[in-house]
């Protein structure tokens, strides 16, 4: 290895720094000179927006105190490659800056959007005789990507998610009045219920858990939630239910658009911007039962919670960033690091790390088991629970300062997003 650079894309996680600090490691160990960071993924490589990483990584507290900062350190984007040979002067422009730093290798740390752009840069270099390789590491609390048993981000979503509700349901129960307050739940998922599988952790012998788990891999029956959350408010003091962001009714319409103010922004890669599920469906709830509604939006909460990040992911997301430096350094180009789950039931959790080509990952979707998907479709089985729970085991405590977290900025980044005169 000569100099490799690295970039972060699409929606943070708790752990998507530790991959960053996995490359950096990896690289150097296999003798990269420099260690370049994209300064807004692709799109601020575009513009030769870059950073040496010496710069911040030169140590290991530093190292320590990366893997304790949440978002993007490098900064991310949403950034659509164009088709190859209907813009190719974009193409043109990534290897004209790599050859300029002498870049001979480009890691991308992102989801399946970042995963196309991987494939893309890979597929352009070898049409085109390029020497320069090009590696996935993956990320997404959507835990979506195909063929990897599981993906960096998703096991400390989930412990924040199932963390948080069972705060929720602690708060809700204690007032036990014979109305109960009913309480929605909107957790991340657009295609893949995931995240709001990740509910079901909240019950143990210290929580009741909630009352129903609404996954966008069934099509979500209206009358039927309402029929249920009706029965519950007659027969419990508190009804607390988790629902996917992405829930589809029958006619392919959104949860969402039952809502007075819904939109209809999509993204550059064509996603509908989804939000208000929760808010639609307390209206629902409101005008049936009578009771007293809350709607609870995760949002950014669940993939920026560091300071409760799983000691389990953080490890795997560093070690998915040190493997693809290696993979690189060996000559590999157009694949993304995989973990295979070796143990089988009531075994000692352990994976495998491996590399698949990108190809048959990039735009894929991965979605829970319908198998995993009980009741009417408002619970997940023990199979969910045996697969989620190891993923959330561990804390990586955060250096305190002045009684709040400390955190590693990177001043390109702040300087990037100040104010202009």
């Amino acid at each position: 290895m000569k100099n490799v650079i690295i970039g972060q894309s699409g929606g943070p996680t708790a752990v998507i720094n530790s991959s960053i600090a996995g490359v950096y490691v990896g690289a150097k160990a296999c003798g990269a000179e420099h260690v370049y960071g994209m300064v807004h993924g692709i799109e601020g490589f575009l513009k030769d927006q870059i950073v040496d990483l010496d710069q911040y990584l030169d140590d290991e507290t530093k190292i320590a105190l990366l893997k304790r900062t949440p978002s993007a350190f490098l900064g991310t984007c949403r950034f659509k490659m164009p088709a190859i040979g209907v813009n190719d002067e974009v193409y043109e422009a990534v290897f004209r800056n790599m050859e300029k730093h002498d870049i001979d290798t480009l890691f991308y740390a992102g989801g399946n959007d970042s995963m196309d752009t991987v494939k893309m840069l890979s597929d352009y270099a070898q049409l085109h005789g390029k020497r320069q390789s090009f590696m996935g590491v993956p990320k997404t609390i959507d835990n979506d990507l195909p063929v990897t048993d599981h993906c960096p981000g998703y096991g400390s979503a989930a412990k924040y998610i199932a963390t948080t509700l069972k705060e929720v349901i602690r708060d809700n129960e204690s007032f036990g009045v014979k109305k109960p307050t009913i309480v929605v739940c909107e957790i991340m998922g657009r295609d893949a219920g995931w995240l709001t599988a990740a509910a079901a952790l909240a019950k143990g012998e210290d929580c009741s858990g909630v009352d129903g788990i609404y996954l966008p891999e069934r099509i979500f029956d209206v009358d039927r939630f309402l029929d249920k959350v009706d029965y519950l408010s007659r027969n419990k003091s508190s009804v607390v239910m988790a629902v996917s962001e992405g829930l589809k009714l029958e006619d392919g319409r959104y949860a969402c658009e039952l809502g007075a103010d819904a939109q209809d922004r999509v993204d550059v890669f064509g996603h509908k911007q989804l939000t208000g599920t929760a808010n639609a469906l307390i209206k629902l709830i409101g005008q049936r039962t009578g009771c007293k509604v809350r709607a609870i939006e995760f949002s950014t909460l669940q993939r920026a919670a560091t300071h409760i990040a799983s000691l389990t992911d953080i490890n795997e997301a560093f070690t998915a960033g040190r493997m693809a430096a290696e993979a690189a350094a060996a000559g590999e180009t157009g694949e993304m690091v995989v973990f295979n789950r070796v143990n089988r039931r009531g075994e000692l959790y352990r994976i495998e790390y491996s590399r698949f080509d990108i190809h048959q990952i990039a735009n894929g979707v991965k979605e829970v088991p319908q198998s995993w998907i009980t009741g009417d479709g408002d619970d997940v089985s023990a199979e969910y629970l045996d697969y989620a729970r190891p993923l959330i085991q561990g804390e990586l405590y955060p250096f305190w300062v002045n009684g709040l977290p400390k955190h590693l900025i990177l001043k390109e980044l702040i300087a990037s997003n100040a104010v202009q005169p």
